[in-house]
């Protein structure tokens, strides 16, 4: 997964600097159109799946504002006043 996601991350690197080479001699049309491909092949491609590799195996309840988190840190917070 990590090696599709490096893949498709400079494939739509290639895409913008291909875009803007058309715009750069004078093809605006396609150049906005390789551009605009690029952009939302980033958007709605690369960005899901960067997400799910990265938060593949993680729980979610680790990263929700539960009582019982709030109740953690709040235990936490009490730990570290010998610094204060």
């Amino acid at each position: 997964m990590k090696r599709i996601v490096q893949i498709l991350f400079f494939a739509i690197l290639i895409a913008f600097v291909v875009g803007y080479y058309f715009k750069w001699q004078d093809d605006h049309a396609m150049g906005d159109k390789i551009i605009g491909v690029a952009v939302l092949a980033s958007a709605f491609i690369l960005i899901p799946l960067f997400i799910y590799s990265r938060s593949k195996g993680k729980n979610i309840q680790d990263y929700m504002m539960t009582k019982e988190n709030l109740d953690k840190m709040n235990d936490k917070k009490g730990e570290n006043t010998e610094n204060q």
